[in-house]
C-alpha cells in the first residue's frame, strides 16, 4: 500500500469514527444556536462562529458576553481563557505524530482539536496519521456548524426540557470514548477516576470553585497527567509501534 492509499484509508477511518461525534455535536450545537438567537445573533452569524471555533464552552462563553453587552476585548479574553486547555491537547498531539511530520500538517491538525476528536486521536495505537483527524473533522465540523445555524434559525421554539436534553448528549458521547480505554488500561481507569473526583472537589470547595472552568481543566490536566507520566511512564515499546506517515 503506497502513501496515498494509506492516507485515504486513514481518512475514511477518521470519517467513520467521526460520525457519532458529528451526531452529538449537532445536538449540542443546536442548543447553542438557540442561545445565540436569544443573544441577538442570526443563523449565519451562529454558523460562522461555529465553523471558526469548534468549542462548545468557548462559544457559549462568547455568546454570554454578547448577550451581556460586553466588548470585543472582554469576549476575546473570555474565549481565550476557556479554550486554553486546547494548548495542552495540541502539545500532546504534536508528540503523537511522527517527528518528521511536515509543518503544514501540524498547522492543519490544530484546527479540529476538540475534546472528542482529541480523545479518539490519542486512542489510536502507535503514531497518529494526520489524515485520521482530517477525516473525523470532515464530518464532525459540518455537524457542529449546521446544528448551530439551525438552532439559531429555530430560535426559542423548543421547550426548555428539550433544550436541556440536547445539552446532555455530548457528555454521554464522551463517556463512550473514555470507558473503553479505561477498561483496557488500569492506569487510565485510575487517572479517569481521580480526575472525576478532583473535578467534583473543584466545583464544591469554597476557594477552588471560584476558579474558571477552563482554568480548572488546565490545572487538573497538568497535575494529573504529570503525575501519571512520572509514576507510570510509557516507553517507546508501549506506544504500539510506529505506523506509516504521509
Amino acid at each position: 500500500m503506497n502513501g496515498t492509499e494509506q492516507n485515504r484509508s486513514w481518512f475514511l477511518k477518521g470519517m467513520r469514527d467521526g460520525v457519532p461525534i458529528a451526531m452529538g455535536y449537532f445536538a449540542v450545537a443546536f442548543a447553542l444556536g438557540i442561545a445565540s438567537k436569544k443573544a441577538g445573533m442570526n443563523a449565519l452569524q451562529a454558523g460562522v462562529m461555529s465553523i471558526t471555533m469548534l468549542a462548545s464552552a468557548g462559544q457559549y462563553g462568547a455568546i454570554t458576553v454578547i448577550a451581556g453587552g460586553g466588548g470585543y476585548i472582554q469576549m476575546a479574553v473570555t474565549t481565550l481563557i476557556v479554550n486554553l486547555r486546547y494548548l495542552l491537547m495540541a502539545c500532546a498531539l504534536s508528540q503523537k505524530v511522527a517527528p518528521e511530520t511536515k509543518l503544514g500538517h501540524r498547522f492543519l491538525l490544530s484546527y479540529p482539536i476538540t475534546d472528542e476528536i482529541f480523545g479518539i486521536a490519542m486512542s489510536v495505537e502507535g503514531r497518529l496519521n494526520p489524515f485520521y483527524n482530517y477525516g473525523a473533522a470532515a464530518v464532525a465540523a459540518p455537524g457542529w456548524t449546521m446544528g448551530a445555524a439551525l438552532g439559531a434559525a429555530a430560535g426559542a421554539i423548543l421547550p426548555s426540557r428539550v433544550e436541556n436534553a440536547l445539552s446532555v448528549a455530548l457528555y454521554g458521547m464522551f463517556l463512550a470514548i473514555i470507558i473503553p480505554a479505561a477498561k483496557k488500561n488500569k492506569v487510565v481507569a485510575l487517572i479517569v477516576t481521580v480526575s472525576m473526583i478532583c473535578s467534583f472537589l473543584f466545583t464544591k470547595a469554597p476557594i477552588l470553585r471560584e476558579v474558571s472552568s477552563g482554568m480548572q481543566i488546565i490545572v487538573l490536566t497538568v497535575l494529573l497527567a504529570g503525575a501519571a507520566a512520572f509514576f507510570f511512564p510509557v516507553g517507546e515499546e508501549g506506544e504500539g509501534g510506529s505506523q506509516d506517515e504521509p
